[in-house]
């Protein structure tokens, strides 16, 4: 079993990883901003299972050697970093995002290399939207975004995905560290809500999507899809700890995804699977958006080498609104 450095734990994704984690016998330091979020994570979990985790803080990720202290807490086997700043419309793009993520990246890293040299492996959270060019999608293929087209506000997510992921392979290229890489790239993520959340506004960017649809606030419209290929959060964090063990995930990019969906099909599943909810969804005479000519995907990658069996949507879908019910207020 291994000894995990974990960022990004108190996020949608992370939480997710946590548990894999947890689940397949690892030990856990996570990294978190404030010691209350440390004392809220080890309550959730029995003491059994607490015993296989610590905490310790990072306040800003963009400081020079953020993560020093945190990466010589322990001799650690595998560093995850999952985490990364997201705002549809950030005020200062390049504080708010592209710095952060880039010299998140990159810090960590750093760290590694100078501190750790028991890890073996770094694997980092990237995105599809580090790929995406409405083409075909690959490992192979990066968004054209640049620096300066991602001080646009409606640019700088891509760009801070992809920026930051190019700066930590420039990294391995150039620095040569003894440590691999391996950069998990994920499109709109689903799936059920590991956290608690004190309201459904803090719901994750992606499954708000679904969360306002079970609220009724498209009862006379399916909003558009925009983006037509998705993920189960369970899929992303099994790559995750998939990537720890596998000799073949060294040094290599991963694009997780199940496949192509749209907004009607996601309405049509809730309508089946909560018919109590049936009032609020939009009427069944709308149509999909799915194009028929819909850009192309490759995910084999990630089934062959991680051995990631994808999730159903209906299934993920549905695993996703009986959490958020739970959260109450629905």
């Amino acid at each position: 079993m291994a000894r995990v450095l974990l960022t990004g734990r108190t996020g949608f994704i992370g939480a997710h990883i946590l548990n894999e984690l947890l689940a397949r016998g690892h030990t856990v330091v996570a990294a978190v901003r404030s010691q209350l979020k440390g004392q809220q994570l080890l309550r959730r979990y029995t003491p059994d299972v607490a015993k296989r985790i610590s905490t310790i803080i990072v306040e800003d990720i963009i400081k020079e050697g953020a993560f020093d202290q945190a990466i010589q807490a322990a001799p650690f086997d595998v560093v995850i970093h999952c985490a990364s700043p997201f705002y549809y419309r950030p005020n200062n793009p390049e504080e708010d995002m592209l710095r952060p993520a880039i010299r998140g990246a990159v810090g960590i890293l750093e760290s590694v290399k100078k501190h750790a040299p028991s890890v073996k492996r770094v694997i980092i959270t990237s995105s599809f939207a580090a790929i995406i060019n409405f083409n075909s999608h690959t490992e192979k293929v990066w968004n054209p975004v640049t620096y300066a087209q991602a001080l646009n506000p409606a640019l700088s997510y891509p760009g801070s995905k992809k920026l930051a992921e190019e700066a930590a392979w420039a990294f391995m290229r150039d620095e040569q560290p003894s440590f691999a890489l391996t950069t998990i790239c994920p499109p709109l993520v689903y799936g059920p809500v590991a956290n608690h959340l004190d309201s459904l506004d803090n719901v994750n960017t992606s499954n708000s999507r679904i969360r306002d649809i079970i609220l009724g606030k498209f009862s006379d419209a399916i909003p558009p899809t925009v983006l037509y290929l998705w993920v189960d959060v369970r899929d992303v964090a099994h790559a995750h700890v998939q990537a720890i063990d596998i000799p073949e995930a060294a040094n290599e990019r991963f694009l997780v995804t199940a496949g192509h969906y749209d907004n009607k099909v996601i309405v049509e599943i809730i309508r089946e699977e909560f018919p109590q909810l049936k009032e609020r969804l939009p009427s069944r005479d709308l149509a999909g958006d799915l194009p028929t000519d819909v850009y192309k995907f490759d995910n084999s990658k990630s089934a062959n080498v991680l051995g990631v069996k994808y999730q159903s949507l209906r299934v993920s879908v549905r695993d996703t609104v009986a959490t958020l019910l739970e959260q109450g207020n629905v």
